[in-house]
């Protein structure tokens, strides 16, 4: 029999806020962190969700000391990642048996700007080592860079090893910032809104990008007092093999990474009692998921699109939206897909539109990317 392999931890650092009840409070109260930045001198302004950069250096220097600072300078992107894995790492010993996983897309691709040396900063390898050795961790890092799956991969990942025995425990932690890099990637590809993004509504014309950092602790030996306690019972990666920059128009790649979770944690559609989709609404991803969904007979579980909130957090998104599934089970609210009115799907859909109150046991969190990657997880309240 496998290991029950369980999350019993977690934090954020988002434009809302810089730690999980702060951003909670904020996301009950309908805030978002969308709103018009300018990313680059030569380029307009765009609807993004950005951090307050002026802030971030705040509470970094709060709980980092200036000399360890001066020693080892870290970028943006750092800052925000040591302030989201801190708070665990204090909590939580690391061990020889300790898995460090980092989740990211772009990582310190910043560094790319007015140079033209390659800094050995922007390597994924090299950022994760990085924040592998401040906090003292003693295994080798594990980089999970597949898009903007990535963040729900990293979960699977991490409990997929401590099922086979590599580790006892692990910390997963997920990053990307905005740059002029992705903001011109993404407009290249005219993906980008006019406005603040509408997940799944008729008149939805496109993403808005977003950043955050965000941690979980997993383990397979949770402690009798946890009072956070979520089992990660089901997981899948599947790619359609459609498009580089789009999905099936089936939800083929969906469909099967869905199926595959529910089936590994034993249970119906009829059981899944909140999904947090991917939602990104550009035309093709949310026209996909709704097909997917309704071939898996999920049309009428409440669902939501946290990018209207925190906007695309690429290699973040979908650990920070775990992270906010799971929160709204313990709160035992539903929380709203912001901006959405009206239905621009061709399949049903339940669609939250506000706060609502709810029993939440069985959470399916799903993720599509470029390259036709598809990832589901099902998280149970325990």
């Amino acid at each position: 029999m496998m290991k029950e392999i369980y999350i019993t931890d977690y934090q954020c650092v988002t434009p809302l806020g810089f730690d999980v009840d702060s951003n909670w409070k904020a996301l009950l109260g309908g805030k978002s962190g969308v709103a018009l930045h300018q990313i680059a001198d030569n380029q307009e302004s765009f609807y993004t969700s950005m951090i307050d950069s002026q802030i971030l250096e705040k509470e970094f220097t709060k709980f980092f000391i200036p000399d360890q600072n001066d020693k080892l300078p870290f970028t943006r992107l750092e800052k925000m990642l040591l302030l989201s894995l801190k708070p665990l790492i204090e909590k939580h010993d690391v061990t020889e048996d300790t898995a460090f996983i980092l989740s990211t897309t772009k990582g310190n691709i910043s560094l790319l700007k007015n140079t033209t040396e390659l800094p050995d900063g922007v390597y994924l390898p090299a950022l994760a080592q990085k924040i592998a050795d401040f906090f003292g961790f003693k295994t080798k890092p594990i980089v999970v860079s597949n898009a903007c799956v990535s963040g729900v991969m990293a979960i699977a990942v991490a409990k997929n090893m401590i099922q086979a025995g590599k580790y006892k425990d692990a910390f997963v932690i997920a990053g990307d910032e905005l740059s002029e890099f992705v903001i011109s990637g993404f407009n290249s590809f005219q993906a980008i809104a006019a406005g603040p993004c509408q997940p799944y509504d008729k008149n939805r014309n496109g993403i808005n990008i977003g950043e955050a950092a965000a941690a979980v602790y997993i383990t397979s030996e949770p402690s009798e007092n946890e009072k956070l306690k979520f089992k990660v019972s089901g997981d899948s990666a599947i790619n359609d093999a459609n498009h580089i920059s789009g999905p099936s128009r089936t939800g083929d790649g969906l469909y099967a990474s869905i199926k595959n979770a529910m089936r590994e944690a034993q249970i119906s559609s009829g059981q899944i009692d909140f999904i947090s989709a991917h939602g990104t609404a550009t035309l093709y991803n949310d026209e996909m998921e709704a097909i997917a969904f309704n071939r898996m007979e999920l049309q009428n579980v409440p669902l939501n699109s946290m990018k209207g909130f925190y906007g695309h957090c690429l290699g973040a998104s979908g650990l920070l939206e775990s992270i906010i599934s799971m929160e709204s089970a313990l709160q035992g609210t539903l929380l709203p897909s912001k901006n959405f009115e009206e239905m621009g799907v061709s399949q049903p859909m339940n669609i939250i539109i506000e706060n609502q109150s709810a029993e939440i046991t069985y959470i399916l969190k799903t993720a599509s990317g470029f390259g036709g990657c598809n990832a589901a997880v099902v998280l149970e309240k325990c």
